[in-house]
């Protein structure tokens, strides 16, 4: 393993603390509760080999536990189980690992992109034997074709840096969840055609963002700065994040046998991004970025 896993499993272990911590003050007493026996292994060592597998280079995480994990990583986490009891306690980091990457929020840099990609769960064909999610995935339409299972959603500033994201199913609108994308957030923001909407942009720039896409051949062109159709062209820096997701941190496969695992899967995957020392990213050499936007041609 190339991954630093003390580090990382001393994030991760800092922050469950705290998380566990904070959780303990506010759920109120159940008398009527069932006795839980603690695993042997602590939630933070869960999270931490969930996240380790989507920094490596094997493509399936059977093969990860059974061929690095039990062999290789059996010195750093002592109380190792089974594999398929672990498969059943990656349900139990969800909540954990959501928290983790809300507070792994990049900074506020006033220049953000948004998009969505597709999260397939099957093959077309194989739509009608489907039964994992079935009543819970929907068909869907991307820019390569029809897809069966869900989208996700990501708002990404210029260093490639993650700010926000969601997870719809197959047919929900990018529009719907843009509000959501660039909550709170100031300066400039771009995205493709699928985000056009005027009564959005309006709500947007009443937030105090300028929101700028491409237009359609039937549109009229619309006054921007130079910076915004430089900023506006360098777009491609989002569908590059998502290409690592999907082809590094193995965000997509249609292995999945349980939705709260695909949950896990999704959720480790964008953890492990967060965690990359290296991201895609656009540099600005002495151009005063917060203002340029501003200036009109």
């Amino acid at each position: 393993m190339l991954a630093p896993i003390i580090e990382i499993f001393c994030d991760l272990d800092d922050f469950c603390k705290d998380f566990f911590q904070g959780q303990a003050a506010k759920v109120l007493p159940n008398p009527n509760r069932k006795r839980r026996r603690e695993c042997r292994m602590s939630i933070s060592e869960i999270m931490t080999i969930i996240v380790l597998f989507h920094l490596s280079h094997y493509r399936t995480f059977k093969d990860f536990y059974h061929e690095c994990v039990l062999f290789h990583l059996r010195n750093y986490f002592p109380q190792l189980v089974s594999y398929n009891r672990f498969v059943e306690l990656q349900a139990s980091v969800i909540a954990p690992l959501t928290a983790y990457l809300l507070s792994k929020r990049g900074k506020e840099t006033d220049l953000y992109y948004v998009d969505s990609s597709p999260i397939k769960v099957c093959h077309n064909r194989r739509i009608y034997k489907h039964k994992v999610f079935k009543g819970i995935a929907e068909r869907g339409k991307h820019s390569m074709g029809w897809f069966f299972g869900f989208k996700l959603h990501l708002a990404i500033n210029h260093k490639g840096e993650l700010m926000n994201f969601c997870f719809t199913i197959g047919n929900k609108s990018d529009l719907s969840v843009l509000r959501f994308l660039l909550k709170n957030l100031k300066g400039l923001a771009a995205g493709d055609k699928g985000y056009i909407s005027k009564q959005k942009t309006e709500e947007l720039t009443k937030q105090g963002l300028q929101f700028i896409t491409k237009i359609r051949k039937n549109m009229k062109q619309k006054m921007m700065s130079s910076f915004a159709k430089f900023f506006l062209s360098k777009r491609g820096v989002v569908e590059t994040v998502i290409e690592q997701l999907k082809s590094i941190c193995q965000i997509e496969h249609t292995r999945h046998r349980s939705p709260f695992n695909f949950i896990t899967n999704l959720l480790a995957a964008l953890a492990a991004y967060v965690l990359k020392p290296r991201k895609p990213s656009l540099k600005f050499n002495n151009l005063p970025t917060k203002l340029a936007f501003l200036t009109s041609n």
